[in-house]
């Protein structure tokens, strides 16, 4: 579980401090010269446009051009196998956990000797085999349920609401959350909004929203069931061969409230995007989202934003689930950095002062305590480093909660991308009324045990 010991550990804004020696080995033309070349395959399309300027302001600092790639929205694995194969390939792509490790093995450089490694708070976060180290977090990301504090107050002022509830606070299940959202949709006239919820973006590339980061959910509960303790949930869905979607029907719970509450009808989902729905929230059309820290970059840069800074809060997803009461936000990471092993030892050392400058100089620094936002593992930054966008900021205040067991990001055991995109596939025909949920769990319990076949 990502908790407070990463705080007390330091989980202050960080990521590297000096050299990453050891990533490859030493070259002389190794700090840059012109034979080196760097290309780094990003993984996070919203922050595509934050790279190319940190890369900028490299080159103009250094002399050193950094190529900066983005594969699109849901198709980071299809690009790096494209970009592997070619002369040229990358020489720092991101690998998703122990499945993507498996995947790119032959291709990651052991890790274990830098500082990169050394200054990691929870050693265990890494991706690990046997004694080598190939894939090492460098940002823990948080996300939940985001809401629009301002259009909360006003429902929570309203003399004919029926919930009794005098802040969000009060929402801790379920079944209150439930109640205020039916509420809030009877009366989205005179709050203001088309729905409560942003549309639930269904078109290709754009449902990870739902296949990932809302079925981690149901996942972490059914593995939770089945482990001793913590610290093995992910271990126990990596080894699952099959699996019970045990918990489907608290998926099914939260999914529908966000499709019958929402600003858009459901036959329209299948054309509607992430970039839709955080515009949609960006301009006040909606109270609610689902997603992550990282979407305040989205939504300050929508033309028009409505939503003050102070107003962006997170709430948890809740489910249904016993207990609920006391769960947080969901808190992990599947950003690895990996340093490509078949790159010449030039283009290593070359990458690995990029990523040095990134973390250590004042430029760099800046980037990632601002329009990064990283809340990095890491105990080289200090307390004052913290991000400054909102939602990492929220991120950071669930982390340290008392009594509130946020949710491990246990997503990276999914057998496969096939197996998420087949999932997604179900959850469209589901929208679109043309299958009913039964047939979406005989789909996901059905292709879990297909996939881990393979």
């Amino acid at each position: 579980m990502v908790n407070k010991k990463l705080v007390a550990a330091g989980v202050v804004m960080s990521m590297v401090a000096s050299s990453l020696v050891g990533c490859g080995g030493s070259s002389e033309e190794g700090n840059g010269g012109d034979s080196a070349q760097i290309y780094f395959l990003n993984f996070k399309p919203e922050i595509a446009d934050v790279y190319k300027s940190v890369a900028e302001d490299y080159e103009k600092e250094t002399g050193v051009k950094v190529k900066v790639e983005t594969a699109a929205s849901g198709d980071y694995e299809q690009t790096l196998k494209s970009e592997m194969a070619k002369s040229e390939a990358p020489t720092i792509f991101q690998i998703n956990g122990p499945v993507g490790y498996n995947n790119w093995k032959d291709y990651c450089a052991n890790l274990k000797d830098t500082d990169l490694y050394s200054h990691l708070s929870d050693k265990s976060l890494a991706v690990t085999d046997g004694d080598g180290v190939y894939g090492i977090p460098y940002a823990v990301e948080g996300y939940g349920i985001i809401y629009n504090q301002e259009i909360m107050d006003k429902y929570i002022t309203l003399a004919n609401k029926k919930t009794n509830i005098t802040s969000v606070d009060d929402i801790n299940n379920f079944d209150i959350l439930k109640e205020v959202v039916e509420d809030m949709q009877a009366n989205k006239d005179e709050l203001g909004i088309d729905g409560v919820f942003a549309s639930t973006s269904m078109s290709s590339g754009n449902r990870w929203r739902w296949d990932t980061h809302l079925a981690n959910l149901p996942f972490y509960y059914e593995f939770k069931d089945e482990s001793e303790d913590d610290t093995q949930i992910i271990d126990t869905g990596l080894a699952s061969d099959t699996v019970e979607f045990k918990y489907n029907d608290k998926y099914k719970n939260i999914f529908d409230l966000y499709l019958d509450n929402s600003c858009t009808e459901k036959g329209l989902l299948g054309n509607k995007s992430v970039d839709d729905s955080m515009s949609e929230f960006a301009l006040g059309k909606c109270a609610m989202v689902q997603n992550g820290n990282w979407a305040w970059a989205q939504i300050k840069d929508v033309d028009g934003n409505v939503v003050k800074q102070d107003d962006i809060k997170f709430l948890p997803i809740y489910t249904g689930i016993k207990g609920e009461e006391s769960q947080g936000i969901c808190i992990g990471t599947e950003n690895y950095f990996a340093v490509n092993s078949k790159a010449s030892e030039a283009e290593q050392q070359a990458s690995i002062d990029f990523i040095n400058w990134l973390f250590t100089s004042d430029t760099g620094k800046s980037y990632v305590v601002g329009d990064l936002g990283f809340i990095a593992p890491f105990d080289t930054f200090t307390e004052d480093e913290r991000p400054l966008d909102p939602l990492s900021k929220q991120v950071m205040e669930w982390m340290e909660k008392d009594n509130i067991k946020n949710v491990n990001w246990i997503f990276q055991a999914f057998p496969s991308e096939k197996f998420k995109e087949t999932f997604n596939d179900a959850l469209l025909e589901y929208v679109q009324g043309t299958q009913d949920w039964n047939y979406v769990v005989k789909t996901v319990k059905d292709d879990w045990k297909l996939e881990k076949a393979q």
